[in-house]
């Protein structure tokens, strides 16, 4: 890593208004990266941090790899733009052709042989939404046009993706102009029967049966889809009770309503798959991903639609011309699809997917270590990623897990919070010895009171 001005400390922070930042505590007590590389950020002052996180979920190879970022180079020179609407490139045609021979490796995505690119995770939530609303009304039914979310679910920040989330501090602001057709299922937390469970609780199940009550007060025929993620991350790493998915693909099946996965998160060898999808053994209709995509390089995101999807908006669309009114300036941008090819190699090369789940077992063990820790009320696992609870501070919940996180990231790691839960998901290429030390950072970060 060298210095240079990109990576100098700024003159002023003043300009810039950071998302999901508390802005005015940050510019006091700034923490600025100023570089990368594998396993590791640097700090503006020269300061090496773990990563402890992949970035935000998304940098699963590890930073700064030299085929991705070859790869990008090489793009920029030879094609750095070109139009999506109605013109092509042949490295969006590659791309959406690799992504379909990996899906086709499982019989839980054998069926989503169909790539819609978008930018991001935001971008793919609100797009299949809109792809779902599309094939009811091709297959006659335009009256299925209500959304089935889930309390405690995260799927961006698009409005269609905060309406059917379910984070009230995220709606609260825009509550009213969300969308008004929508309806939640409970979470599926349930600390008091499922605590410290290593892999999918054993309870809760029965939890998916709200959907049926759902469906019976509001009618099966007005309803487009359902969307959940498989592994909800972003709110605090809530892994599925063993049964759930199963039972809400089999409701949706029943009853003639899609069944979306949101694996913005779960994509690209988190649990130790391909995808949640593959991981669960169990389909779903429309998939969201992002993230790990491009490694986190450049943005972007996509949406995996069955072939009967596809036919229905597509193939046998009953007038000519465009079929789908939805797309995005950057589509399939050149830049993106070289970085998610170079990506997608070195996952294969470097068996990533099966080194995960080669590492789970020990990842469980060092995680469930910080059972009976000062304040720690839960730990739950799955594949490369935890979530950590902790017991809130009387008056002011979140203190805690804030506190834990400035000091890991003082400590030299880099951990991300949701309220007073810790979530750990490093880079795939994580070695054992950095798992400890994340893990003993987390143990000793932990505040006294």
């Amino acid at each position: 890593m060298t210095d240079s001005i990109a990576t100098a400390l700024p003159d002023s922070l003043d300009a810039l208004w950071m998302p999901f930042t508390g802005n005015r505590a940050f510019k006091r007590a700034p923490r600025l990266l100023a570089a990368a590389k594998d396993m590791h950020y640097e700090t503006v002052d020269g300061r090496r941090v773990l990563d402890g996180t992949a970035g935000l979920w998304c940098v699963n190879a590890g930073h700064c790899r030299e085929p991705i970022t070859r790869a990008i180079a090489e793009q920029a020179a030879r094609l750095d733009y070109a139009p999506g609407f109605q013109m092509g490139h042949p490295p969006e045609f590659a791309l959406a052709d690799k992504l379909a021979a990996l899906l086709d490796q499982h019989p839980a995505t054998r069926a989503l042989d169909h790539v819609f690119f978008t930018n991001s995770g935001s971008e793919a939530v609100d797009s299949a939404l809109k792809i779902a609303l599309a094939f009811h009304r091709s297959c006659g039914e335009a009256q299925r046009v209500r959304f089935v979310g889930r309390a405690r679910g995260y799927h961006g920040v698009g409005f269609g993706g905060i309406s059917v989330g379910g984070i009230a501090a995220n709606q609260a602001q825009f509550s009213a102009q969300l969308l008004p057709q929508v309806d939640h299922l409970p979470h599926t937390h349930d600390l008091a029967r499922n605590a410290f469970t290593r892999g999918q609780p054993e309870h809760g199940a029965e939890l998916a049966d709200a959907l049926e009550r759902i469906i019976a007060e509001r009618g099966a025929a007005t309803i487009a889809a359902v969307i959940v993620e498989p592994l909800a991350g972003s709110t605090g790493v809530l892994v599925p009770p063993k049964g759930y998915l199963e039972r809400l693909r089999a409701i949706c099946d029943t009853h003639g309503v899609l069944l979306i996965f949101d694996e913005v998160i779960t994509g690209f060898g988190r649990l130790g798959a391909p995808f949640g999808a593959s991981f669960f053994g169990v389909a779903p209709d429309l998939m969201t991903v992002a993230k790990g995509i491009t490694n986190g390089v450049v943005p972007m995101g996509a949406v995996f639609a069955t072939g009967a999807i596809y036919d229905a908006v597509v193939t046998n669309a009953a007038q000519p011309g465009i079929e789908l009114f939805h797309g995005y300036t950057y589509s399939g941008h050149p830049l993106p699809c070289a970085a998610a090819l170079a990506t997608l190699g070195i996952y294969e090369r470097e068996g990533l997917f099966d080194r995960a789940a080669s590492l789970a077992p020990y990842w469980a063990d060092a995680v469930h270590s910080l059972t009976g820790t000062n304040h720690v009320i839960d730990v739950r696992n799955l594949g490369l990623v935890a979530g950590i609870e902790l017991a809130s501070r009387d008056g002011a919940p979140g203190a805690r897990g804030f506190e834990t996180f400035v000091a890991c990231f003082e400590a030299g790691v880099l951990v991300r919070v949701t309220g007073d839960i810790i979530a750990l998901s490093p880079p795939l290429i994580v070695e054992k010895a950095q798992i400890d030390h994340i893990v003993d950072t987390v143990r000793n970060c932990v505040p006294r009171t």
